[in-house]
């Protein structure tokens, strides 16, 4: 009777949660969703490079993948990346804007000889990334030295490593008298896992709770109960030392959870609590920032359970959520699904083994399980040795599994390997121990709404400026601003101030270094101040990079590299420096002109005045006020109520007694459009550019209230140098050929057939090669794949 009596009270209650989960499921759905449409989206950048260790004065070569943050599939979204080397002062000592065409693009990074030895950050950002913190920024630890400079890095035996260690309770919390999983790490300061210690918490009689020792990567986990009344701290010993650390301290109240994967496609999550009035209980699971999973639940005798489908869950990285009935995130932890597009590529070399200066063919075939698939690809073939050791990361497991955790991943292709019952419990310790996600629900639940910055670069650079009065020091607002890149080929932008005083001139094909001019009409605005801002994010993650050291075991092979670096930058320097032609379009903003004066078909007189008033017939030279006025005149008659854009080498000029004082024997030609013409916030009646024959002014004066400086557009991709051997002159010349990246190339991507056939030639370095393929299907599909080839 008694059991009878409790099932009746049990069912309105749970009736009651069942009405309750109705109506939270919908409204945590319908708040993600509309934090996720005014997100608009993110992205997820991956850089595949040559090699990992370099040496001073050598070439950096890298290839850029552009993904959706979401499904990482490619996203042509941007047109820019930046990518920088910075120092463990966060200091940026190398950095390039670099094209993105198509979801992708690739560069390269010259590594300055002023270096001094140790472990660098390589980092890559867009514009858009940049609203979204650090964090979401590709990462990659480089190893430079400098051969040149004295180095305290060099040791002749390994110094002591000191380690660090934390703990992860399931769930986030430990709540005193509930059983509870806690995960473990311990890592060194060169940033490896102990994989050999042994380690215990102990309460405060010194009593032994729990032992537990490391199952893969310095990772483990063990179950724990804390009792009332208790404290508790840890002892570990690593490498004959003992290191006390304190312990998670348990909660009086609140909620634990404990994932059980039962292999057969289902997740058992337990959820217990102590001291909680709210039976309510409600789970999310979201991949990305999308909800796979929404159940409800009641909390019976402090517990309840929730069964989640694996197939329910979306490939890589799953947050599993317990919110309360007042919608408060209580629990989370991750799970990981492995994902089931994988690109499989095949790489094959003609040979294992080669003579110096021989002929070595590649081929590539990319599949998506057995049907062919093509592939964005780079490849690169780089020398083994004691210094450069092979990766363990690439593109697959950077997509789906380091960039959705927090911290570096100790071998991260090692999850993506062979799925034994060690290698699923070392994933599982990770996501137990590495766990964030790329949003606050707490913003989520709240309709906290986005804020962007940064602007995405949809067509080209965006060159960024903050105009403020020069008085009062204010920003300055609905002010036109105009930026010249004064050449040849007209680059012109124009640019109207907010309320920030913020000026964004987009910027079109704007590639290598050139000097820029920024101003605002003098005549109209001369009391303001332009500061061009640079585009590089000011935002560091606070990923520490692994402590540098050397063996002195390898002094002499790291000698030996030097002078086959130098001897290589001695003998094809002049190759090195060669670089593609950027194929940019060369028509001004106001394409075909109406009119083109060139001045040497013409009489040439002394001055300007003379030139326009002779033969260009569009164009009315006049002087009121003493001032000279240049008016257009159109096929209609005078353009009236405005002046004309007049342009030199690309610059507007506003003072019209200045250009009447240059001499017209340094202009070659002069571009007329006798029509009104309507270019960003401007309106101009008419528009006349002059063009010099070197495109560099010729001596001609800027204002001195303008702001001309050296500027960066888009990186000019520089050309790999590979020798090829295929006469007998050249397998015969003298010239040293001491290359340890024998070939790179970041377009080796497969055809419609999956396939692709590649060659290059090996040098006078005999030893161990590996040649590295990287890349991604339009599908999302990715992966990597190397071949190991010896010369002798």
């Amino acid at each position: 009777m008694k059991r009878f009596y409790s099932a009746i009270v049990i069912v309105p209650a749970l009736m009651s949660t069942l009405y309750a989960g109705a109506q939270v499921l919908p409204q945590v759905q319908q708040s993600l969703n509309a934090y996720n449409s005014k997100a608009a989206f993110q992205e997820k950048l991956f850089v595949h490079t040559d090699k990992s260790f370099y040496i001073t004065g050598e070439i950096l070569w890298f290839k850029i993948y552009n993904t959706d943050a979401m499904e990482n599939k490619p996203l042509d979204v941007s047109k820019v990346a930046y990518v920088e080397i910075l120092d463990r002062q966060q200091n940026a000592v190398a950095q390039a804007k670099v094209k993105l065409d198509k979801s992708s693009g690739s560069g390269s990074l010259s590594i300055p000889i002023t270096l001094s030895d140790g472990n660098y950050k390589l980092r890559a950002y867009t514009s858009w990334m940049k609203n979204f913190g650090p964090d979401f920024f590709f990462e990659k630890t480089l190893t430079i030295i400098n051969p040149l400079k004295p180095s305290d890095n060099i040791e002749a035996t390994k110094k002591a490593l000191s380690y660090d260690v934390q703990f992860f309770p399931e769930g986030g919390t430990l709540v005193k008298g509930q059983r509870s999983k806690v995960a473990f790490k311990v890592t060194s300061n060169l940033g490896t896992g102990a994989d050999n210690f042994n380690g215990a918490v102990l309460n405060q009689k010194n009593d032994t709770i729990a032992r537990f020792k490391p199952l893969k990567f310095g990772m483990g986990s063990f179950v724990f109960t804390p009792q009332a009344g208790n404290t508790y701290h840890s002892v570990i010993v690593v490498n004959k030392t003992t290191y006390n650390k304190p312990f998670p301290i348990a909660e009086e109240n609140g909620y634990t959870m404990q994932l059980t994967d039962n292999k057969t496609g289902q997740l058992n999550i337990e959820v217990a609590a102590a001291n909680i009035t709210d039976n309510e209980l409600y789970l999310f699971a979201n991949t990305g920032a999308k909800i796979k999973v929404a159940k409800a639940n009641q909390l019976v005798n402090g517990k309840a359970v929730f069964t989640v489908n694996t197939a329910d869950l979306g490939d890589g990285v799953s947050y599993l959520t317990i919110f309360n009935g007042s919608k408060q995130p209580v629990c989370e932890r991750l799970y990981f699904k492995r994902p089931q597009q994988t690109l499989n590529i095949a790489l094959n070399t003609d040979k294992q083994q080669y003579g110096l200066r021989n002929k070595v063919q590649v081929s590539i075939a990319t599949k998506d399980n057995a049907k062919a698939l093509p592939a964005d690809l780079s490849m690169s073939v780089y020398q083994l040795d004691t210094l450069q050791k092979q990766t363990n990361a690439d593109i697959q497991s950077y997509l789906w599994l380091s960039s959705e955790l927090k911290g570096n991943i100790e071998s991260p292709n090692y999850y993506f390997g062979s799925h034994t019952a060690e290698s699923d419990e070392a994933l599982d310790n990770l996501m137990l121990t590495q766990g964030w996600r790329r949003f606050n629900w707490n913003n989520v639940l709240s309709g906290k709404t986005p804020s962007f910055k940064f602007l995405p670069e949809f067509t080209g650079h965006l060159v960024t400026a903050l105009i403020t009065d020069s008085a009062t020091k204010k920003p300055a607002e609905n002010i036109t601003a105009y930026l010249g890149i004064p050449g040849k080929r007209i680059q012109m932008y124009t640019a109207k101030s907010d309320a920030a005083g913020h000026l964004i001139f987009n910027t079109k094909d704007f590639v290598g270094p050139a000097e820029i001019v920024a101003q605002t009409n003098f005549e109209i605005d001369s009391t303001y101040h332009i500061e061009i801002q640079s585009p590089f994010s000011e935002q560091y993650s606070a990923t520490q990079l692994p402590d540098f050291q050397l063996s002195y075991a390898v002094k002499n092979l790291l000698k030996q590299h030097s002078i086959e670096m130098q001897v290589q930058n001695i003998y094809s320097g002049n190759q090195m420096r060669s670089y593609y032609d950027p194929g940019v379009d060369s028509t001004a903003f106001y394409y075909k002109p109406r009119k083109t004066y060139k001045l040497d078909d013409y009489t040439r007189f002394s001055t300007m005045e003379e030139v326009l008033r002779e033969y260009v017939k569009e164009v009315f030279v006049a002087k009121r006020k003493k001032r000279f006025n240049l008016d257009v005149l159109s096929t209609e008659g005078f353009l009236e109520g405005g002046k004309p854009l007049v342009m030199l080498d690309g610059v507007p000029i506003f003072n019209m007694d200045k250009v009447m004082t240059f001499d017209p024997l340094k202009i070659e030609k002069l571009e007329v459009i006798p029509l009104q013409y309507f270019y960003g916030p401007t309106n101009n009646l008419g528009v006349l550019s002059f063009t010099t024959y070197k495109g560099d002014f010729g001596g001609f004066e800027i204002d001195p209230r303008s702001v001309v400086m050296d500027y960066e557009g888009l990186q000019l991709e520089r050309k790999f140098y590979a020798p090829v051997y295929d006469t007998e002159d050249k397998l015969n010349s003298r010239t040293p050929d001491y290359r340890n990246v024998l070939y790179w190339s970041p377009t080796a991507g497969t055809d419609t057939n999956g396939k692709n056939q590649l060659s290059f030639y090996t040098g006078d370095q005999p030893g161990k090669y590996i040649g590295v393929v990287q890349g991604i299907s339009t599908t999302g599909a990715a992966g990597s794949n190397y071949v190991i080839f010896e010369v002798k």
